[in-house]
């Protein structure tokens, strides 16, 4: 029987980009899967099609992750549907890029609330709720190594994902709990390439070594290895997935 049979993950913001590839990826690799979504519900559902289809075990679960009593809810139903949760997926995320100087206040503030707030939310539910012998990645960014200009905000709050992720692996002590990060170069998804010209988009997909962009299953394989029977000691790192860049 495969190691992870009758675990079930939670992995947030899930109906695109890396999170729907992390969502469908963990499916394959034997757990049962809660899709959540904020607003994109059509997408959500075509997600867990996917994963039904291929033989695996899903459904979608609409939560706010800024909303401490949503992400609640998101937990209760994961342990109503599949008896308890052994792994969190913090994906998701909004970007919005500004100078520090030029920042409105409702750019900080959106960030903040799903950015911050969001992991800060889940990380306190998964510590009071997840099994013992359970595993969280939290999403950080290559950002926080390279300090593009016009990322301070979103870099800002990344580094303060890393910095609780190794304090929360401390305070899991004695229930074999892991707590990581990943944090990811430029990755060919939606997020990264709104907004961006075709030389921009280039120029960044040739500064790693490698030459290319990350694919959101590149990413997925790393969080497939950290949450797996092979990623049991890794604690409390981040790895820079960023094909060499920084």
């Amino acid at each position: 029987m495969n190691e992870t049979t009758n675990k079930t993950a939670i992995v947030t913001g899930a109906s695109r980009g890396i999170g729907a590839a992390v969502a469908k990826r963990l499916a394959s690799d034997g757990f049962n899967v809660i899709v959540n979504y904020a607003g994109s519900q059509d997408a959500a559902t075509e997600v867990v099609n996917t994963i039904e289809t291929a033989g695996g075990h899903a459904f979608a679960v609409q939560a706010d992750v800024s909303d401490s009593a949503a992400v609640k809810r998101m937990f209760d139903r994961a342990e109503s549907e599949y008896g308890g949760v052994d792994v969190l997926v913090n994906n998701a995320g909004i970007m919005k890029l500004a100078p520090i100087a030029e920042c409105d206040d409702s750019v900080f503030d959106d960030q903040v609330a799903v950015n911050f707030r969001g992991t800060f939310n889940t990380l306190r539910e998964a510590g009071k709720r997840l099994r013992d012998g359970g595993r969280i990645v939290n999403f950080s960014t290559t950002v926080v190594g390279l300090k593009f200009e016009t990322y301070g905000v979103y870099a800002g709050i990344k580094a303060a994902v890393e910095t609780m992720t190794g304090i929360m692996a401390k305070e899991m002590r004695g229930r074999n709990i892991t707590v990581n990060a990943v944090a990811p170069g430029p990755t060919g998804t939606a997020l990264f390439l709104d907004g961006k010209s075709d030389e921009l988009v280039e120029k960044l997909s040739k500064a790693a070594p490698l030459e290319r962009l990350a694919t959101p299953e590149d990413i997925a394989g790393v969080v497939s290895f950290l949450v797996g029977p092979d990623g049991g000691w890794v604690n409390g790192q981040t790895v820079r997935a960023n094909g060499g860049m920084v």
